[in-house]
């Protein structure tokens, strides 16, 4: 049976529609994406183990990290051995990591839950995440943007889904926990009953993209895609860069530092979400915010985060990558300024500042595989997206330490207001600078890094998409 998962059976027969892709790996990342709904349960996290905002964020932090660290080291794998088998790894990953994590609960061992959703489960993430890109690549060579963020999307989307379905399982296994009542926490057998849960569920879905997945055949094409269109574009090659070459160059290096700032900036908030919106509305200890509303407000933020990810990468079709990321950085300054210094004002105008914020975050990991491809080619795409998302790995420590180590000097979870947060969000300000800057030094990768040319192309053309003749 696992023979079924070798690249060689993966390739897509005679007239296999590509569009049936995207929602294999749709699959995938709306499950992986359960990570950014941690901060539903974060305060009963805190509460069951009698531990401070950071010691809890660490969680979500050593996740992160293990998602940059296993792109990066496995992404030579993947690209070797296809994204069955990758995808079939990362889904092992990260139902294990669920049920290990529901076992240092039960436990009352953080540390276990450390290990099994921090770094069993960050193993499934980097995987998972990285599976897909170089194939949508392949299939979609005339619309990187969208491909990628037809996929991409449902990372960003998937706290869309386990926000509301966390906060209902825990209301079901604890009939005590009331979502809509601020302060409420649930119990230690809630939270194991959750994480039991997701990770069987989970497991599930994600096997719909391994049996689903398909590579093209060698030498295919879209109907009607010329190759030699691409080079008319600023910063595009028609030319193919090694990933032990890409990471030579300067440019892979400076659009890591364009990725780290993007995400620490965004990541901070994604992360302390539900916490944040209650904390910005308390007046005399109480918040206008309830739990439930709160909750809610980390779906929106999955769906701002989602549709960024798909009309921000699609919108770098049209005007360009380098463009795309001056939106995202520049825009996002003054987004982050405002949000600090009038965000307070109206519940309306929060919401609204922090859904543009995440919808340029979402948007530059959807658009960040399009810009390797533009710079460095098809030929080990998938490898470099891999290296480059340790860059993830850094904000994902950056991003929450920032963030919860001023609310930890400000005071205790429950009593913080609205100004307990300025310090940090004025500090995202000038790493969004930082990014900026890095972007608009990016220049194409110097010819001598490219690899030899190839001999002629194959004589397979596509007369109908998804249909190779010969």
């Amino acid at each position: 049976m696992l023979s079924a998962l070798d690249h060689q059976h993966t390739v897509a027969p005679a007239g296999y529609s590509r569009w049936l892709i995207p929602p294999a790996a749709l699959s995938v990342h709306l499950c992986i994406g359960q990570a950014y709904a941690t901060s539903v349960y974060k305060n009963s996290l805190i509460a069951h183990f009698d531990a401070s905002q950071t010691a809890i964020g660490v969680i979500f932090s050593i996740a992160i990290v293990m998602l940059g660290l296993s792109a990066a080291v496995g992404g030579t794998w993947v690209e070797a051995n296809g994204p069955r088998k990758a995808m079939f790894v990362s889904a092992s990953f990260w139902a294990s990591g669920f049920v290990v994590g529901a076992l240092g609960i039960a436990t009352k061992q953080l540390w276990l839950v450390y290990l099994g959703y921090g770094f069993l489960g960050g193993i499934g993430l980097g995987i998972g995440y990285i599976s897909p890109v170089s194939t949508l690549i392949k299939w979609f060579p005339d619309r990187p943007g969208l491909a990628t963020g037809l996929a991409i999307m449902g990372f960003g989307g998937g706290a869309l889904v386990a926000s509301p379905l966390s906060r209902q399982l825990l209301e079901l296994y604890d009939s005590g926990y009331d979502s809509g009542v601020a302060g409420s926490v649930a119990s230690s057998g809630a939270l194991v009953g959750l994480f039991l849960t997701l990770g069987a569920g989970y497991f599930v879905i994600m096997m719909f993209g391994v049996v689903n997945v398909r590579v093209p055949p060698p030498g295919w094409r879209p109907a009607g895609f010329d190759p030699a269109t691409v080079a008319a574009k600023p910063l595009v090659t028609t030319a193919n860069v090694s990933a032990s070459n890409a990471i030579r160059t300067r440019s892979f290096w400076l659009l890591w530092v364009v990725l780290f700032c993007n995400v620490t900036a965004g990541i901070g908030i994604l992360e302390q979400a539900s916490p944040m919106i209650q904390d910005f509305f308390r007046d005399g200890g109480t918040s206008s915010v309830t739990v439930a509303a709160a909750g809610g407000f980390v779906g929106l933020l999955s769906l701002f985060n989602m549709a960024g990810r798909f009309a921000w990468s699609s919108t770098s079709d049209l005007i360009g990558r380098k463009p795309i990321y001056m939106v995202y950085l520049g825009v996002g300054m003054v987004l982050y300024a405002l949000l600090a210094a009038v965000g307070h004002a109206a519940t309306g105008l929060f919401v609204l500042l922090a859904g543009v914020i995440l919808s340029f975050y979402g948007g530059g990991f959807a658009t960040v595989p399009a810009y390797l491809r533009d710079l460095f080619g098809t030929f080990q795409v998938g490898a470099i997206h891999g290296r480059l998302l340790t860059a993830w790995s850094a904000a994902g420590i950056a991003g929450p330490l920032i963030v919860n180590g001023f609310l930890d000097a400000q005071g205790k979870p429950g009593t913080l207001t609205a100004a307990a947060y300025r310090p940090a969000l004025f500090t995202m300000v000038g790493v969004l600078a930082v990014g900026f800057v890095a972007n608009l030094l990016i220049r194409p990768v110097p010819d001598h890094h490219h690899e030899p040319a190839a001999g002629p192309p194959p004589t397979e053309t596509v007369a109908a998409e998804g249909s190779p003749t010969r």
